[in-house]
């Protein structure tokens, strides 16, 4: 019997290889039984590709136009686990890249699961790490400590694109019987002018940890269900799909925080922005809280198919006075803001529309010099 469950697309790559895998698996021998599982398996794979759809790969499989961009990429370096390409592991490509790169290099990742941590490091820019869909190409790791420690994948490189693959953490995933949740990072993100594209970002606790510098993220997956969009980066976030994950949480846990924004002062430039987009999930769940004393977060135009709490934000002990919340027209059954906390906002004037557009908010004439990325 071949299997399908939620989490099939994000743990494998939907390819024919796989579909055979899948009954070696159940003990079904492949080469003995040729002629009758063949036919068998090429439906199943046909009526899979056309009709399998569910919320996150609406996301991948958007309906904007992707136009090339007219960066030129000076190297492209291959990898594939088989062995097939220049690597077998995307670290092993990422170090042969000079230190102080001044060029576009691409590094082209197979089909696959990557079991390693990946590391980018601070004088290695220029790099378009590109998969062949967040739901095929996938880096995955179960490390755990704390957040600046843990995480699957770290970029601390300015100017970084990844488009189509997808970071996995793990260690809570699911929960038990793994110990008590701890910080467990898919992705941790230093460096300016970073921009992603239809990426994957899956964990439980700190999954997408935005540090710092200017970064982009375009029709993404975003999936945890503790402070799982967190840091000080000045973020902007459109069109993502944000699934809170609180079937994973311990029995009676009474909810938990999408984000935990930390900016420090009204001099910092950091905030995150949604604009558009769809959360989804289980549990009630706050949108945010306040990691630091001016955490700023705006919701423009989302939709919130999910019981948020009726407060929506928590200032964790932060004064209420210097924190920037924004609810801006958004819809779905989580956006009745009758009953949010008193220093959240639900309008914006015009003014204030414009300060949070993508253009002023993350300076966005850089994306235009950079590959990969949607007009």
């Amino acid at each position: 019997m071949v299997k399908w469950n939620d989490h099939a697309q994000m743990d494998q790559s939907a390819t024919f290889t796989s579909l055979i895998d899948n009954f070696v698996a159940e003990g079904i021998n492949f080469e003995a039984n040729k002629s009758r599982c063949l036919p068998f398996l090429l439906l199943i794979f046909i009526l899979q590709t056309i009709f399998f759809e569910d919320s996150r790969a609406a996301y991948f499989r958007s309906d904007e136009k992707y136009f090339p961009s007219q960066v030129s990429i000076a190297k492209t370096i291959t990898v594939a686990s088989s062995g097939q390409a220049n690597f077998r592991k995307i670290q092993d490509a990422i170090d042969v890249i000079p230190s102080g790169n001044n060029e576009w290099i691409r590094i082209k990742v197979s089909p696959g699961v990557y079991f390693e941590k990946v590391n980018i490091p601070i004088e290695k820019p220029y790099i378009f790490l590109e998969g062949h869909g967040a739901e095929a190409t996938i880096i995955k790791w179960g490390d755990h400590s704390e957040t600046n420690q843990s995480a699957t994948f770290t970029s601390s490189a300015d100017n970084f694109v990844a488009k189509d693959i997808s970071f996995q953490n793990s260690y809570n995933m699911p929960l038990y019987p793994t110990p008590p949740i701890k910080p467990a990072a898919a992705a941790t993100i230093y460096g300016d002018k970073s921009a992603f594209y239809s990426c994957g970002f899956v964990g439980l606790q700190d999954t997408l940890w935005d540090v710092s510098g200017r970064h982009y993220f375009s029709h993404c997956y975003i999936e945890g269900a503790v402070d799982f969009i967190c840091g000080d980066g000045q973020s902007f976030y459109e069109n993502c799909h944000i699934k809170v994950n609180g079937r994973l949480l311990p029995s009676g846990a009474w909810g938990g925080y999408i984000t935990a924004q930390k900016r420090s002062s009204p001099s910092d430039h950091s905030g995150f922005v949604f604009h558009g987009g769809l959360v989804v999930g289980s549990g009630k769940f706050f949108l945010g809280r306040a990691w630091g004393p001016y955490s700023r977060v705006i919701f423009q135009g989302t939709r919130f198919d999910i019981d948020v709490m009726p407060e929506g934000w928590d200032a964790w002990r932060q004064p209420v006075g210097n924190l920037v919340y924004v609810e801006q027209g958004c819809s779905g059954k989580g956006s009745d803001v009758r009953k949010r906390v008193e220093w959240s906002k639900h309008s914006l004037n015009e003014s204030e529309m414009q300060l949070y557009s993508r253009a002023y908010f993350i300076q966005d004439t850089w994306l235009a010099t950079q590959p990969g990325r949607y007009d």
